[in-house]
């Protein structure tokens, strides 16, 4: 197998200077660099640059995969937006990374092993970064079920004992969005531990600020900070003005609400319980779906067959025809439509009357050694010994 490494980075808070263009493209000339990313794929060699310190300068999400099924997943939020508590009780080193720099945290999700040849051979990486971006925002509101996710690829690897508590309740885990749903995916997080942490979890409460919350917030913000705001907006630097108001806002509201009773945690071993139960209601779902499925194509089939038994003469007329264009697809086709008119005289006239049609209709075609062999191997005609 040939090496295949796929590096993507997404600038969201600001766009790239000139400058900055300039010091990337020093890093590899081959790459795609535009003012908000910067992609490439390596086949062969290695990138020159260093993907932390690029978080750390330039970019707030990078996506990383390699075929020798290793998968990575950062983002970069500013310090402020995410608790050193919540962090504390999350990290497992080598599943769920967290860097502090001055200003930002550095939350890296990897994948290092993988049963799943299949992915890792025909993935290229591209597409992951567009699933997986949302969660970054996420994050900025509050929402920690990512972060959770993360854990829960460290229990799939069975790197957490049985008896350890889950680190933190969050709100709609059995309701994921299409981001968390993604980050499970490219995790290789147990589906039925994911559906078996939903179970019993935190039902989702409306998470957006109410207006009583934001003039509680902004009754304490200082006069001058408030006026920063709004020269950043007459600057033109209204996107990082909301950005950093979004990011206090949230940190504020996330710490009146951290005085609330938690809801109990459950143990490693109680999830894995729930995972029993949830691969149980699975498997009972796919029985179902799967007899429906059934049950609507016999009803199709049954439909099919009937209609074919309304003109038996014309249905013979047809097979000729398929027949006498002398071609293996046209006696394949031939074979399928004599298993079906078999059917079809089985349900509505009698297998006898069949083999008489089938014995004066292969007089002409006996010497057809090709569709003879067909026939014989569907179990429509017998040779003669």
């Amino acid at each position: 197998m040939s090496e295949y490494q796929y590096y993507e980075f997404l600038a969201i808070d600001r766009p790239l200077t000139t400058e900055e263009m300039s010091a990337l493209r020093g890093l590899s000339t081959r790459a795609h660099i535009t003012t908000v990313s910067f992609t490439n794929e390596y086949q062969w060699g290695n990138f020159k640059g260093n993907p932390d310190d690029l978080m750390r300068r330039f970019f707030d999400a990078h996506v990383y995969v390699a075929n020798w099924m290793t998968a990575i997943f950062m983002v970069r939020l500013p310090i402020e937006a995410m608790p050193n508590k919540i962090i504390e009780e999350v990290m497992v080193d080598g599943v769920l990374d967290f860097e502090a720099t001055e200003t930002h945290w550095l939350i890296t999700w990897r994948l290092d092993e993988s049963e799943d040849y299949g992915r890792f051979g025909m993935e290229d990486g591209r597409g992951w970064m567009a699933r997986l971006a949302p969660v970054r925002d996420e994050l900025l509101r509050g929402d920690a079920r990512s972060l959770y996710i993360g854990w829960l690829a460290a229990v799939t690897r069975q790197m957490i004992d049985d008896d350890d508590l889950e680190p933190l309740t969050v709100e709609g885990l059995g309701n994921l969005t299409t981001a968390q749903q993604a980050l499970a995916e490219f995790l290789e997080v147990d589906e039925d531990l994911l559906a078996g942490a939903g179970m019993g979890s935190p039902v989702l409460q409306a998470k957006g600020p109410r207006q009583k919350e934001m003039d509680d917030w902004l009754d304490e913000l200082p006069h001058d900070e408030a006026l920063a705001f709004l020269k950043q907006v007459l600057a033109g630097q209204s996107l990082k003005a909301e950005r950093t108001l979004r990011n206090r806002f949230f940190a504020w509201r996330r710490g009146v609400q951290g005085d609330k009773a938690e809801t109990p945690r459950r143990t490693v071993e109680e999830l894995w319980k729930n995972a029993e139960a949830a691969a149980k209601r699975r498997l009972e779902q796919e029985k179902r779906r799967k007899e429906t499925v059934e049950k609507k194509r016999r009803q199709e089939r049954d439909a099919y067959l009937a209609a074919l038994s309304k003109d038996f003469p014309k249905a013979w007329k047809a097979v000729r025809q398929k027949i006498e264009r002398g071609s293996g697809l046209a006696y394949d086709e031939a074979c399928q439509s004599l298993v079906n008119l078999s059917e079809a005289y089985s349900i509505h006239a009698s297998r006898m009357a069949f083999r008489q049609e089938l014995r004066a209709f292969m007089v002409d075609h006996l010497r057809r050694k090709a569709l003879v062999q067909r026939l014989v191997k569907a179990a429509i005609w017998h040779e003669e010994r």
